[in-house]
């Protein structure tokens, strides 16, 4: 079937009614994500770096985000193991009358080549695999000069739903929290740093959100050790209390001799109980630059069929506190037996109370704050009664 995205049109696969696809050729639900990486891309030349110029689509399937981001001025390459997904991407990339090099080959093979057989210096590497990431973060950040860009549609062994996998896929211990969507930004932030600081590249998130069934991040890239370990300084631990919903950050001593090592709570200072998790490594640090995030907010492209969806969701990220973790209003009700009034009035009783709070764009409910639970009980209580 033909489909139009982002003034280009393209010629997909039609949905499976199978219930489960057998080849993952275009998928509709990423339209934001794919709008967001133009207004991205756009940004980081304006803003950035002026000199990047090549944009590699890893896993191109239909090939839509190499014609995208070759029709936006980009020299676009594309990649794939499949010769009916490369097939289709040359297609597509000549309906739509722009130029784009789509390989047939394994994309770590690729990525490891561009500079030793092709002599192209990839400024931009977008990973956007089924699943998880990992399996090519190391090529990425060993090949990109710039900005590697990723997509990671595992949610469940980030948050910490699917426990063992994700153990295996990331490294860290992932705890499935009432922040669930935010513990899947930081152990994927995390296990990109570290993947990072192995060939010596520190990486500074500019731009991260996590929606709907996926974490989408874009990493700037700074190729010195020291840049790495300044990265690596970020890497921390989260621990919760699963009775009261307390949580703590607990930077384990980063950058510090004997280095990134947890310490558990024994005693939850809020409710006294024992029953506490601890999750990581994770990225402590802030996930986007704000200054950065307004200037995508202005360049999303007009054609963008999600471009309020996406202006509002950059808005939400500009006001957002740094803080490590975000709360629901409506779990913490739902704990305290109280029912939940208008999030604007519950935020403003934080404010007036001497604490800094924020919507955060995981939901509707979402909020962070300086606050600690039983500081946020203490100055909404009384207006939830």
């Amino acid at each position: 079937m033909r489909v139009s995205e982002g003034g280009v049109e393209l010629e997909v696969p039609g949905e499976s009614t199978a219930g489960v696809e057998e080849a993952v050729f275009y998928n509709p639900r990423q339209e934001l994500n794919r709008d967001l990486t133009i207004a991205v891309l756009r940004a980081f030349r304006d803003e950035r770096e002026s000199r990047a110029a090549t944009y590699l689509d890893a896993m191109t399937a239909s090939g839509i985000r190499a014609i995208r981001a070759a029709a936006d001025g980009w020299t676009a390459f594309g990649c794939d193991r499949d010769e009916r997904a490369v097939a289709l991407a040359r297609e597509n990339a000549e309906r739509n009358d722009v130029g784009v090099t789509v390989a047939h080959e394994d994309v770590n093979a690729f990525m490891y080549g561009c500079g030793r057989d092709m002599d192209v210096a990839l400024d931009v590497v977008d990973l956007d695999p089924y699943g998880t990431p990992m399996p090519f973060a190391d090529a990425a950040f060993a090949n990109a000069r710039n900005l590697v860009c990723v997509t990671a549609t595992d949610t469940a062994p980030l948050c910490g739903a699917h426990f063992q996998s994700g153990v295996r896929s990331y490294s860290a211990v992932p705890r499935n929290t009432d922040y669930h969507p935010e513990m899947g930004v930081r152990i994927l932030l995390s296990a990109l740093a570290r993947s990072a600081a192995r060939f010596d590249v520190g990486v500074t998130p500019i731009f991260t959100h996590a929606s709907s069934h996926y974490v989408r991040t874009y990493l700037e890239l700074d190729h010195r050790a020291t840049a790495a370990d300044a990265a690596l300084s970020h890497l921390g631990f989260v621990h919760h209390c699963e009775d009261c919903l307390y949580r703590e950050a607990d930077d384990g001593g980063a950058g510090a001799d004997p280095g990134l090592i947890a310490t558990p709570i024994d005693d939850c200072p809020n409710c006294g109980g024992d029953r506490l998790l601890t999750a990581g490594p994770l990225w402590l640090g802030p996930y986007r630059d704000r200054d950065f995030v307004a200037s995508v907010r202005e360049r999303v492209p007009e054609t963008a069929g999600t471009a309020e969806a996406a202006r509002e969701l950059c808005a939400t990220l500009e006001a957002e506190l740094d803080e490590p973790t975000h709360y629901d209003q409506h779990r913490l009700c739902k704990e305290w037996t109280l029912p939940a009034n208008a999030m604007a009035d519950f935020l403003d009783d934080l404010c007036d109370a001497g604490y800094d709070a924020s919507p955060a764009h995981y939901s509707g409910t979402a909020f962070k704050t300086d606050a600690d639970v039983g500081e946020i009980f203490d100055a909404t209580a009384d207006s939830l009664r």
